[in-house]
């Protein structure tokens, strides 16, 4: 789940909240209005490696008993059996993870309020609302943290 950070520069407080779409109706405990001083956008990676699990380790010892199985004869098949057992669950389980990449794009706004406190907000991305120095917005404060927008 996606999360906003808001850092009040003169008065300590961080909250968290969710996302929400634009046409949901929520309870808005407070509006502070100023103009947006400076924008930054920043971009966060995370690189999650996946969980090897035990599954991949049999699925690999059961192939690798396959095709030893289809070598030599007698007590010589079950050796290579057993050698292919060992040989493919060692390579299933110490292949290298697979690593996945997920880009969280952020915009970091310093607004300026009506009554000349600094508020810096950092939340996601809105690509049918990009600020711009200068922009009169409205910062609004729920249970669950905050949101900054545009005065239309």
């Amino acid at each position: 789940m996606r999360k906003f950070l808001m850092l009040l520069l003169l008065l300590p407080l961080v909250a968290t909240a969710a996302p929400y779409n634009r046409n949901e109706a929520r309870t808005v405990n407070k509006i502070v209005f100023g103009d947006v001083d400076s924008v930054r956008y920043i971009s966060h990676q995370e690189v999650i490696n996946s969980q090897r699990n035990g599954w991949e380790t049999l699925l690999g010892g059961v192939v690798g008993g396959l095709i030893g199985n289809q070598f030599g004869g007698g007590t010589g098949r079950e050796v290579a059996t057993a050698v292919g057992v060992v040989a493919g669950a060692g390579i299933a389980h110490n292949r290298q993870p697979v690593q996945k990449v997920v880009d969280y794009r952020l915009v970091e706004l310093l607004i300026k309020a009506e009554d000349g406190r600094l508020i810096d907000v950092i939340q996601d991305v809105d690509r049918q609302m990009i600020f711009q120095r200068g922009d009169s917005v409205r910062i609004l404060y729920f249970d669950e943290g905050v949101r900054v927008d545009k005065v239309l």
